[in-house]
Formats: C-alpha cells, structure tokens, sequence
C-alpha cells in the first residue's frame, strides 16, 4: 500500500485518537526515512503496555504507510472494533485451532500485495521484569523468509510511565513522552534459500528481536540484559521450585511424624 492509500476507516480512525494523543503526550520520533515508501515491509515492534499499539499507530499514519495488525479474532466480532479491524484490513489470529495458520497466509498475501503488517514478536507484553524485549515468537520470521520482504525493527518507549503492564489506571499527568525509533531493515539474508526448519527460524527470531532490543536500549539510555527473559524458561523453573518445595514440605511432615511416634 503506497503513502496515498490510507483508507476511509484509517482517516475515521484518525480523526478520533489523534487529537487526544497529540494532547496527552509528547512525541520523540525518530527513524521515519527507514520506513519504505512504496512496496510491502513488516514493522516488527516491541510490546510493553497496552497503550503502545494506538501510540505505535499513530507514528506509522504519520509515515503515510498505515499498519495492518495481526490481532485476536474475539475483536472482529465487537460492534464498532469489529467493523474498525474489518474496515482497516487488520489480520485475525485464531490461536490453538486449525485456523491458526491463516493469520500467517494473509500477512504473506498482504505484504505480497505491498501492504505494511505489523507484527509484535513476543506475542504477547513483555514479562521481563524490567521491561526490555523478551523472547520473540517464530511467526514474523517465517513470513519475512516467505516474502524476503525489508523487516524495519522499531523500538517504543514511554507508554509505560502511563499505564503499566496490567495495570488498570492509567497516569496521563504529568504529560509523557513516546520514544520511537524506526532503523533500517535487518539483514536476513544469509537465511534466505535454506530449508525452514526450526532451528533456521529460531535463529532469524534472535536476529530480529537483538535489532528492536538494540533500538529500546538506544531510547532508554541503558544497557539491554545479555540473556533475554524466555517466559517459557520461567515457568518451568517456578514449577520446578513449587515441586521442589512440596517435595521438602512432605518430607519435614514425615519427619514430624516420625518423631511423634518414637
């Protein structure tokens, strides 16, 4: 979709959230000129608070190259959202069902069609304790090595100083900030015509996910954490420690009971 071909229900859309956004924070927006002016790209951003979709949006309108989201197929069926992601064009995911792969047939048919999908590689807000970019999730990846397609990594910053992840009040004075900064694409293609297993895709994810963390890092002003936080890992090690823990509680109970009964 070139810069001209924004869309009746973009322009509606806009017209709504700009105005208050432009009132309740102060932009900080960097990297525009790596945004392609023409031809299908994926924007890969980082997520961390709920805030940060509209915030990200409203920096990608601005660019002229209106996102596509990939987003929960529950919100397609919601009365003014639904008709908003139905008119916009946005992506629905059906997770855990055998629709679940024709989220990732359309975002290839959309760039293939010159469009801008947006994908948030960690599925999901961050669940690092600091809030850097956590583990990404392969999706992205499969589709930038489908459509060989420019992948512009974009790191965002601020929208947590108003609302927290799962956070439910918001914090909108005083005025914050939104960082943005968009670089240029990341160089996938020592990936490119090889089979795609796993491994491949896990590798490219990395590659993708160390270019938004290095743009966070850039925004924060700090050094990002050498290992990046895996939810996954986390869990298992809190079942670990929880069976771990049953585990010495049975047996300080039988050790009681073995002295009461002497």
């Amino acid at each position: 979709m070139s810069r001209r071909r924004i869309g009746f229900w973009y322009r509606f859309a806009a017209v709504l959230c700009k105005p208050p956004l432009v009132v309740l924070f102060k932009r900080d927006w960097r990297g525009m000129e790596n945004i392609p002016a023409d031809g299908g790209f994926i924007a890969a951003v980082n997520h961390n608070s709920h805030l940060d979709p509209f915030l990200y949006a409203h920096f990608q309108y601005n660019t002229g190259r209106v996102p596509r989201f990939l987003a929960k197929h529950g919100l397609f069926k919601k009365g003014f959202v639904g008709a908003f992601m139905r008119g916009t064009g946005q992506i629905p995911v059906y997770r855990e069902s055998t629709n679940a792969l024709s989220a990732f047939r359309a975002a290839i048919d959309a760039v293939q069609r010159g469009e801008c999908v947006t994908f948030y590689p960690e599925g999901t807000l961050t669940r690092d304790p600091d809030l850097w970019p956590m583990t990404g999730k392969t999706g992205v990846a499969r589709v930038a090595l489908e459509t060989k397609c420019p992948v512009i990594p974009i790191g965002q910053w601020g929208a947590t100083d108003v609302l927290a992840p799962y956070a439910k009040k918001p914090h909108f004075f005083p005025r914050k900030t939104h960082h943005v900064l968009a670089g240029p694409p990341v160089d996938l293609s020592r990936y490119y015509d090889q089979e795609i297993t796993p491994e491949l895709l896990k590798e490219a994810t990395e590659t993708i996910m160390a270019a938004i963390t290095s743009l966070v890092a850039q925004l924060r002003g700090e050094k990002a954490p050498q290992k990046r936080f895996d939810p996954r890992e986390a869990r298992l090690q809190q079942r670990r420690k929880t069976l771990a823990d049953s585990g010495s509680s049975i047996q300080n109970q039988a050790e009681t009971s073995t002295e009461e009964s002497k």
